[in-house]
């Protein structure tokens, strides 16, 4: 099972200076391109220098190119090899792509993005409570067999991947695994990192797939799990409470069609780009409220 971390609290609002940016003269023509207002709000948080581990040589390409690279690959769901000609080259934007997967740039900007939503919307920038769930994806034959697996209740060959989100429907951790992994078994390393995380989660809402042991292990980190379980008589689907926030969520995620499907040969790259679904939402909602 691999696990791909959103940023504890406050750690990605430490930065101490803007970094200075390549202007860029590329026309913004796709729908995922960012507006001068979301640049506006997008710019402090991405960091200027090379993807390189030691900086190499001085960058070349505007960073707002590049971001836009990556938000287009993940937006409309194409192969890195055929990005337009406007952008910077593929193999460029893949390496940043890689190298802000791992050294923690992706997570950095998703969790200020979240607390700059959160305390725009009149709340604490970190959460007191949090709401559990998964969803399977099918995976490409670009997926090893390694890290994939067979969800029987879903009738899904792929990865699925766990994710808690905020009151308000914000990702705070997600975990990748094969699909055959049940969901107690991943909540463990959910509820894991929502302790370690987020000191100030102490309640976390789940359905009744998460019952059992899982419950006996959260309340020993000190967090109460509720499950929120189906109405008597219930047939077919009926908005639960604070399960459909959750729901909601996965809604948000999928409208990049690269998370629709697995296609990453990696599981935390799969993470990677469902953070990127989010920030392009926080992103656009920020730039709506400034």
């Amino acid at each position: 099972m691999t696990l791909y971390l959103v940023a504890g609290a406050g750690a990605a609002t430490r930065a101490v200076e803007s970094p200075v940016h390549l202007p860029t003269g590329r026309p913004r023509r796709y729908p995922s391109d960012t507006t001068d207002a979301e640049w506006a709000v997008l710019a402090p948080l991405v960091p200027a220098g090379g993807p390189g581990r030691r900086g190499g040589r001085p960058p070349s390409h505007p960073r707002r190119d590049i971001v836009d690279a990556i938000r287009y690959v993940a937006h409309n769901g194409g192969v890195w090899r055929a990005l337009p000609a406007d952008f910077p080259p593929w193999q460029t934007v893949y390496d940043y792509h890689r190298r802000w997967s791992g050294d923690g740039t992706v997570n950095r900007i998703h969790n200020a993005l979240r607390e700059q939503v959160r305390t725009a919307d009149g709340r604490q920038p970190n959460p007191s409570a949090a709401i559990v769930d998964s969803q399977s994806v099918r995976a490409a034959e670009t997926v090893p067999a390694g890290s994939r697996g067979y969800d029987a209740g879903k009738n899904v060959n792929g990865r699925k991947r766990h994710i808690a989100v905020d009151t308000g429907g914000l990702l705070l951790v997600v975990a990748v695994t094969a699909a055959s992994v049940q969901d107690r078994v991943a909540a463990r390393a959910l509820i894991y990192a929502l302790r370690g995380c987020y000191q100030r989660i102490s309640l976390v809402w789940a359905d009744s797939a998460y019952t059992g042991t899982l419950l006996g292990f959260a309340a020993a980190l000190g967090i109460t799990v509720q499950i929120v379980a189906k109405l008597a008589g219930q047939i077919g689907f009926q908005v639960l409470p604070r399960r459909w926030l959750v729901e909601r969520t996965f809604a948000w995620i999928s409208r990049c069609r690269r998370t629709v499907r697995d296609y990453e040969t990696r599981p935390e790259h799969h993470a990677a780009f469902v953070q990127w679904s989010m920030i392009i939402i926080m992103n656009r909602r920020l730039a709506r409220h400034t």
